[in-house]
């Protein structure tokens, strides 16, 4: 029976990513699944992600695939008594030419899977994973094309419905929200300046990201009726929605992709490792595409993972484990985020209101309030970090 020292289980960008980023160390990985499907979507990947990327040797390659997100606009397009000021966050405020880049899904895991093509210590097979056991030495994995190997880690990178988490008998915590998010591209009149646009509606928000040239993708967020009406428009009425929405921001508007739809809903498994098994992506934790958090979350996962690994001579029984602790706090607290940002645009709960609406009167007038925003969620603890730092600062001037 074969043996390799890392399984991964699933073939999106999750788990391509995490196959390059932990064969790198001289440890042999198996890349297991069908070719992932053709997807349409965009991914804004912010710069704690490029920035991992370009330890892969990926940056430059993967950067000229999308478009730089110089500065994020926040407008309150909900219609409420209490409105928020637009808020803008610009990458220069922190020193940076961009928060990070918006790239579109399938021909990032184009590169994705032509390096694993030619990485020598990967092995791509496409076959499904049919079972898993586990025992103290290792996992023996039987796929459904009759093979069986075994593995000294596996990694659960295959999605909400992850045939590795239930064959550890991991459990999911299970949501879900009146809304569904309508997602497609277009192209514009009038040049974007590499600046993405989020109006927060009474339905959801309405989120434009800069794609190359004069185009950008699109994020909207609406009820169930309401995107089920939107996909059967005729492509120049659909265009007039969006271009109506964005205020002509943009000019002319003309969507030239077909929309998809997608129900919200949100999920955490109750553990995120177990033993010799590690769940990442969207096998352990999913949200709606809110703040730009799914794959720059998954890509957490697998830094932390391969931080973990590059500290230990060997794979221990127990990975997972140290691994569960050490992804709980960033998880569940971005996750906790995502669902409270969201529920507060739907809420008609009046003090909700005013607390929504004062937070972003703070982050529009209160620069340094503003900045460590921005620095926490490019680089997650990076804030309260920079204000320990300039405590410690204060004292010892104070003590000199």
């Amino acid at each position: 029976m074969d043996h390799t020292d890392i399984a991964v289980i699933g073939a999106g960008l999750a788990g391509a990513l995490a196959a390059l980023a932990l064969s790198r160390d001289g440890r042999t990985v198996a890349l297991i699944a069908p070719t992932a499907p053709h997807d349409r979507r965009t991914t804004a990947l912010m710069d704690e992600a490029i920035g991992f990327l370009r330890k892969l040797d990926l940056g430059e390659e993967v950067s000229a695939l999308g478009a730089p997100l110089a500065t994020l606009r926040i407008i309150d397009g909900t219609d409420r008594l209490l409105r928020a000021p637009v808020v803008t966050f610009r990458a220069a405020e922190i020193g940076l030419d961009a928060f990070g880049y918006n790239l579109p899904n399938a021909p990032f895991l184009d590169v994705l899977n032509h390096r694993i093509e030619s990485a020598p210590s990967i092995t791509r097979i496409d076959a499904r994973l049919e079972s898993l056991e586990e025992n103290t030495t290792g996992c023996t994995l039987k796929l459904a094309d009759g093979r069986s190997l075994t593995a000294s880690l596996v990694i659960g990178a295959d999605g909400r419905r992850s045939l590795v988490r239930e064959a550890r008998r991991i459990e999911t915590r299970n949501w879900s929200y009146p809304q569904t998010a309508v997602v497609l591209n277009f192209a514009h009149e009038r040049p974007h300046e590499n600046i993405s646009t989020e109006f927060h509606t009474r339905q959801g928000p309405f989120t434009q990201v800069p794609l190359p040239g004069n185009r950008s993708s699109l994020v909207w967020v609406m009820t169930p009726d309401a995107a089920a009406e939107m996909l059967t428009r005729e492509t120049a009425a659909l265009s007039s929605a969006v271009e109506q929405r964005m205020q002509s921001m943009l000019g002319k508007v003309t969507v030239d992709t077909e929309p998809q739809a997608f129900p919200l809903s949100g999920m955490a498994a109750t553990r995120f490792g177990k033993g010799r098994v590690i769940l990442v992506g969207e096998a352990a934790h999913a949200f709606p595409p809110i703040g730009a958090q799914g794959l720059n979350l998954s890509l957490r996962d697998v830094m932390t993972l391969v931080a973990m690994l590059a500290e230990l001579p060997a794979i221990p029984a127990d990975l997972g484990d140290r691994y569960d602790r050490r992804r709980r706090a960033d998880i569940l607290s971005r996750t906790v985020s995502v669902d409270l940002l969201n529920r507060s645009l739907l809420t008609g709960f009046l003090p909700v209101q005013m607390l929504r609406a004062g937070g972003l009167q703070a982050l529009s007038s209160a620069g340094a309030l503003r900045s460590l925003v921005m620095q926490e969620g490019l680089r997650p603890g990076s804030a309260i970090r920079s204000i320990l730092g300039d405590l410690r600062e204060k004292i010892g001037r104070h003590s000199a």
